[in-house]
């Protein structure tokens, strides 16, 4: 994706964060730009001084990138549940800074442990329970494999934390394309 298109992304998911913050009536969003008309997963992490405001996202789409981001950031800011009785507020709004990763499709691994961290997020399953990291927390926590799986099973699925290592689990990775107001990262 090029600049302008993350830009035009980060643009869109700011707008639409200030309108359901502020309360604004719904905004029309048009965006002509056709490397935003694809359909594809994406997820919407907001953070204040470097602290979790907010992530929420989905891995496939059936409407314009551009119209998920704008979705997707708005239920980041209020719909979280980490967050039910600490919403992002009017007065930090502009100290949120954005990120946004636009995800590849989900691809089943049979071995854990092929995973390249920093390089693929999960999706970890077993019947309803599910989790998942993006590839960017295993940067940010330093984990091994291990951690990065059992993390994401236990903290995330609400799995016992060797999970992954069932035959009953399923796992998925994905990759993304990272970028966030403060500077690209990907």
């Amino acid at each position: 994706m090029n600049d302008n298109s993350k830009r035009e992304l980060l643009s869109i998911a700011r707008k639409s964060i200030e309108s359901v913050i502020y309360k604004k009536k719904d905004i029309n969003i048009i965006c002509d730009n056709n490397e935003l008309q694809g359909k594809q997963g994406v997820f919407v992490t907001l953070k204040n001084s470097g602290k979790l405001r907010g992530c929420l996202g989905h891995f496939d789409s059936d409407i314009p990138l551009y119209k998920l981001v704008a979705q997707t950031a708005a239920s980041s800011a209020t719909d979280d549940s980490r967050f039910v009785f600490d919403r992002i507020t009017s007065e930090e709004v502009d100290d949120i800074n954005i990120e946004i990763s636009v995800l590849s499709p989900l691809k089943k691994i049979d071995n854990p442990l092929d995973i390249e961290l920093g390089v693929h997020g999960i999706y970890i399953k077993k019947g309803f329970k599910l989790g998942c990291f993006l590839p960017q927390v295993a940067l940010e926590t330093g984990w091994s494999k291990e951690e990065f799986l059992s993390n994401c099973c236990y903290g995330k699925a609400g799995l016992h934390s060797d999970a992954w290592k069932d035959n009953d689990v399923e796992i998925f990775v994905f990759t993304a394309e990272i970028f966030n107001e403060k500077g690209l990262l990907q």
